[in-house]
């Protein structure tokens, strides 16, 4: 399960060891996939770290963060500080499983390691609001691990899901056939599936 510490007293920031490991090969696929300008919306942002190092990348977009963790915000909002990044807007309080996000529509939606560390509802809700916001081929983008065709990709994926289970029996890794079907009910067509370090997916929809 990803884990994130404050190692430095004082300072809100936290670190994902992860997210230093595959913010590289998931910004090689946003790249590809999210427009030049532009809204991107992530759900979930957690540490905060994607945010500002896609943001800094990703020149042409304004990105908005988001948690329902006040403790993430809180991290969110120091690394903001922290790099002084302009493009990196909120963070917001928003809690994917909500009927009314509250948020503007945003040209994209990034996801990251969020639907095998929450109920299957939270994976509905986040399709159902993409399906709200999403204009005409706004590309909702998803990253993590995933069953496919309900067999594990790895030893280590199943033993990750074992321990997810353990730990709430609402949690799990999914099946992308699950997901993609899910996100079809909502007009969102599955566009690629793209490999990524320890075994997890990028995944691409877009609205159609």
């Amino acid at each position: 399960m990803p884990t994130a510490s404050t190692p430095v007293p004082g300072d809100a920031r936290r670190f994902a060891p992860a997210a230093a490991r595959n913010r590289g090969p998931i910004l090689e696929v946003l790249r590809a996939v999210l427009p030049e300008t532009g809204t991107v919306l992530e759900i979930a942002s957690g540490t905060g770290e994607h945010a500002v190092a896609f943001a800094a990348e990703l020149t042409g977009l304004r990105w908005i963060a988001s948690d329902p963790d006040p403790a993430s915000r809180a991290s969110i909002k120091a690394w903001i500080e922290a790099t002084g990044i302009q493009t990196v807007c909120g963070p917001l309080d928003l809690d994917v499983t909500a009927s009314d996000w509250d948020v503007e529509a945003p040209d994209a939606i990034v996801c990251i390691n969020m639907i095998h560390i929450a109920p299957w509802s939270a994976c509905e809700a986040l399709m159902a609001g993409a399906g709200r916001l999403l204009g005409p081929g706004a590309p909702l983008c998803l990253y993590g691990p995933y069953k496919r065709g309900g067999v594990h990709t790895a030893p280590s994926n199943e033993a990750f899901d074992a321990d997810l289970r353990s730990r709430n029996p609402a949690w799990g890794v999914r099946d992308l056939e699950a997901v993609a079907e899910l996100a079809a009910r909502h007009g969102l067509k599955l566009e690629r599936v793209a490999e990524m370090p320890a075994n997890n997916l990028t995944v691409v929809f877009r609205k159609g």
